[in-house]
């Protein structure tokens, strides 16, 4: 009888859990949904500020600090991961793509967003310039902006050379494709390619640099944020499944066992009741 009620109190603790993930998954297919909307209003303004930045062909904008390449010997990375866990390989796959990354003939220097992505970089000895933690899980334009100044000073200042920004890109609820993209010094296009039509900047050219660049990173940022931000949701919301589905079969398993176990109990009660009756007969 002592089975029969560990058994019924293992089915209880997981239905129990069940309802916790059941929970957690509705919250993040809710979050998931909010999330895209932003994502798809985001996108274009950053996709047309680069190629706006990018197609610059004035020779006193090649000059300028922000195209200027130099000799690389320190490289920054912007790392976006998530502040909380269960979703799966969301961060393991960013930072296993980064550490890939790194030459090591240059000196590293992780801005880790995220928690995360914080604990991987640190337990592997590698060099975290500044952690920046709750930023994932309700990304602001502020945090961007933040995140963007910081980055953008050590670069004017000369304590970085080149700076990459690497998020995990959201393609479809099942498909997330981690990314690393160099945002500082910024690319020129190719003179030999004819342009449509020639742009004009007022007043000038670097005022126009100055003002545009430091609000494209930070909108690079924020779009990194937003991207890295719906494939955790969507990993959460995958596992979340899963693991509702794991409680389900243990439950069955669990369910036949108790079943069998109280059969059996059941049996040899009357098993017993049929010995003693048949005893006092005699």
């Amino acid at each position: 009888m002592s089975s029969i009620k560990i058994i019924k109190r293992r089915i209880s603790s997981v239905n129990t859990t069940k309802k916790i993930m059941k929970a957690m998954d509705m919250v993040a297919a809710a979050k998931l949904q909010k999330i895209r909307e932003r994502l798809k209003a985001v996108r274009p303004f950053t996709t047309e500020a680069k190629k706006v930045l990018t197609d610059i062909l004035d020779e006193d904008a090649k000059k300028s600090v922000y195209y200027l390449p130099r000799k690389v010997k320190h490289t920054a990375y912007i790392m976006m991961t998530s502040d909380r866990g269960l979703c799966g390989s969301h961060n393991t796959n960013l930072v296993e793509k980064v550490l890939a990354h790194i030459d090591t003939g240059k000196n590293e220097q992780i801005i880790a967003v995220g928690l995360k992505g914080h604990e991987h970089i640190a337990a592997r000895g590698k060099n975290i310039l500044r952690t920046f933690p709750d930023v994932s899980e309700m990304v602001f334009y502020a945090d961007a902006i933040q995140i963007a100044n910081y980055v953008l000073s050590l670069y004017i200042s000369g304590e970085t050379d080149e700076v990459y920004i690497a998020y995990t890109q959201f393609k479809s609820a099942l498909t997330h494709v981690p990314r690393i993209i160099r945002i500082l010094p910024l690319r020129i296009r190719n003179t030999a390619t004819p342009r449509a039509n020639e742009m004009i900047y007022e007043p000038d050219i670097i005022s126009f640099l100055n003002h545009t660049i430091p609000m494209f990173l930070s909108a690079s940022v924020y779009t990194g944020l937003i991207e890295s931000s719906a494939c955790e949701q969507a990993a959460r919301m995958i596992n979340m499944e899963s693991a509702v589905n794991n409680a389900s079969d243990i439950i069955d398993k669990l369910t036949r066992m108790y079943n069998r176990k109280r059969q059996s109990a059941i049996t040899q009660e009357i098993s017993e009741i049929v010995g003693s009756a048949n005893i006092m007969k005699k």
